[in-house]
């Protein structure tokens, strides 16, 4: 079930041009993924799309603007790192609220009048902002590894933060080195990742599209976006937040405000996650995300 050229779509979106995949059966209920910081759509991975298949779900996955195999705004500035460390708001030359905009006009390309949103980390604030921008397109929330956008919650360890400005690697194998690393050190340390497997997604990823200065105008996109505590408080659609206890990109506190912020959410606490997902827990996660769905019925 992988991604292929032969199986991925383009879709025109106003002024982009997403690249997309659909898993499944086409009359089966719409499910749509929506994955983070200059992470490709194989990030959700193959057989992690496949248990939401065997769950009866069409599953729909794309790379997000500036990223992979979509739209790159080669002709925009990227922005400096001083503008990321002020959280510059005019260092984009976009705000998250237009990548929640792609995803919702993704769906106007499917003709999907309605689906369950899944998001996670950047992907996560993007599909907050689906619901609150696009309500009538949202039938139910997931929110995984994110936060709402308070800088009083969810910061990342000193670390983190130092790892996600630094400058990126040139070349292919410098660029899997890296990525590899990175995943590891924001990854679970109680579920380590196989090595192997994320080797082979670094591949991958520099092999459909390596856009360094795509990742860094995302990351300014996040930046520019303000607190969406209060507009959380106004959803009334089945909402489930789920964070790792050991999360050092997004601290847990971003999932837990998040929880609170949106009302009768539920919060699923998955102990010794880190920032990713784990083999080992994708069963408890397949099956908050499949409830979730299922309440929008």
């Amino acid at each position: 079930m992988s991604a292929t050229a032969s199986s991925e779509r383009f879709a025109k979106i106003g002024p982009v041009e997403l690249c997309y995949e659909t898993l499944g059966p086409d009359d089966a209920p719409p499910l749509l993924l929506v994955m983070g910081l200059g992470s490709q759509m194989i990030f959700w991975e193959d057989e992690f799309c496949a248990m939401l298949v065997d769950a009866g779900h069409r599953v729909i996955r794309f790379d997000n603007r500036d990223n992979g195999r979509s739209t790159i705004f080669r002709d925009a500035p990227t922005p400096t790192l001083r503008q990321l460390v002020l959280r510059d708001r005019r260092a984009s030359p976009y705000r998250l609220e237009d990548l929640a905009a792609d995803a919702a006009g993704l769906l106007d390309h499917l003709g999907i009048e309605r689906a369950p949103v899944v998001g996670a980390s950047m992907g996560g604030m993007i599909a907050q902002l689906m619901a609150i921008n696009h309500p009538e397109r949202v039938s139910s929330l997931v929110s995984i590894m994110s936060t709402t956008g308070s800088r009083r919650v969810g910061n990342p360890k000193p670390a983190m933060l130092v790892r996600l400005l630094r400058r990126p690697a040139a070349d292919r194998d410098g660029y899997i080195a890296d990525t590899v690393a990175t995943l590891q050190a924001i990854g679970s340390r109680t579920h380590p990742p196989d090595p192997g497997r994320l080797r082979s997604l670094a591949e991958r990823s520099y092999d459909r599209g390596y856009h360094p200065a795509g990742t860094t105008r995302q990351l300014a996109a996040i930046n520019s976006t303000s607190n969406r505590t209060r507009r959380l408080r106004a959803l009334r659609i089945p909402a489930t937040v789920i964070h790792g206890t050991e999360d050092p990109l997004i601290s847990p506190t971003g999932g837990r405000a998040t929880a609170r912020a949106i009302r009768r959410s539920s919060l699923l606490m998955l102990a010794g996650m880190g920032h990713d997902l784990p083999q080992p827990l994708w069963p408890q996660i397949i099956a908050a995300i499949v409830q979730t769905a299922a309440a929008s019925a």
